[in-house]
């Protein structure tokens, strides 16, 4: 499948929650042993204008955007309703991120002292803002905490996984969930986050889905997966061979590569999820900008509740014996 970027080409690229413009500087293909990220296929080296090259960075295909007007409306809706905290502002500065110029012809209000103190008290009650971590605390509903509860039983005392490839797989829920959105008309700036929110938690679950070996399930706390992991030890094989088979093996035809996020469902969904709290804290968006994604986080669990029948197996495939004794081996 031939690539829609070019080497030279001005596009927009997601970088956090916002879209800047930026330059594709060199392109390449990675696959397991060659990916400097831990993401394989098609990634681009861009450099964002205004930013100084320190920024310049590799990011996959799903980050960019073509140069036009509709997405320039979005980039500039994004900036209104995804307000970057002080501390980002603050590190972008000193790295060179371009700054306001004031306007022609201003007189200055005050004197050159009085602006000093001014710019000190502000700065003081900024680094107040900025130490304090986002919060995007919610309640799982209790249907979807019994799924949790049968979802680890399953796996760590049963020895049982989720059949792949799941459908409805993550992608195509979410999906659905973007167009039930659409028929609501009580969920803020849709035509901005939704589209915002539905990437990046795709981005997310794919990235997360094979880091680090989740912690032990609380059934008081009912976040099992405070690392970057959506997997149990026992499911990690399974991993595996999913990527063989749909991303890295020899039958696997280039540029027909699915994402994991076409392969699994919403019982790892929900397991992302509930362990946005933990992820979200460790960004830089205001309280602002956090209670808005909690409306819709919150809705995408109703959704879920709503739809649990068909979007949840009702059992879970026993592993075969080989599985087990590459298990325990």
């Amino acid at each position: 499948m031939a690539s829609t970027w070019t080497v030279g080409e001005r596009v927009l690229c997601y970088h956090g929650p916002l879209i800047y413009e930026a330059k594709i500087l060199k392109t390449e293909t990675w696959d397991e042993t060659t990916t400097k990220l831990g993401t394989i296929g098609q990634h681009f080296y861009v450099h964002y204008k205004g930013w100084k090259q320190t920024w310049d960075e590799w990011v996959p295909q799903n980050r960019l955007l073509k140069l036009n007007e509709q997405n320039l409306t979005m980039q500039k809706s994004l900036q209104h309703h995804w307000k970057p905290n002080t501390s980002r502002d603050k590190s972008m500065s000193q790295s060179g991120a371009p700054k306001d110029k004031e306007k022609d012809g201003g007189a200055p209000s005050t004197s050159t002292t009085g602006r000093r103190k001014e710019a000190g008290r502000k700065r003081g009650r900024d680094e107040d803002e900025s130490s304090k971590k986002p919060d995007m605390k919610f309640d799982v509903p209790d249907v979807l905490k019994v799924v949790l509860v049968d979802d680890w039983e399953a796996v760590t005392k049963n020895n049982q996984l989720v059949v792949l490839p799941r459908e409805p797989n993550v992608q195509q829920i979410l999906k659905e969930f973007s167009d039930h959105c659409e028929k609501l008309g009580k969920l803020p700036a849709k035509d901005t986050v939704l589209p915002t929110l539905i990437v990046g938690l795709e981005l997310y679950f794919d990235r997360s889905l094979g880091g680090l070996e989740p912690q032990v399930f609380q059934l008081d706390r009912f976040n099992p997966f405070a690392g970057n992991n959506l997997l149990y030890r026992f499911e990690r094989g399974q991993y595996a061979e999913a990527r063989r088979k749909y991303i890295t093996g020899q039958h696997v035809i280039v540029g027909e590569e699915k994402m994991m996020s076409e392969v699994y469902g919403a019982e790892h969904l929900l397991r992302l999820l509930v362990n946005l709290p933990t992820m979200i804290s460790q960004t830089t968006l205001d309280q602002e900008s956090v209670s808005i994604l909690k409306e819709y986080v919150i809705e995408l669990l109703h959704f879920l509740v709503a739809n649990k029948t068909r979007f949840f197996l009702a059992e879970y495939e026993n592993a075969p014996s080989h599985y087990l004794t590459l298990m325990r081996s």
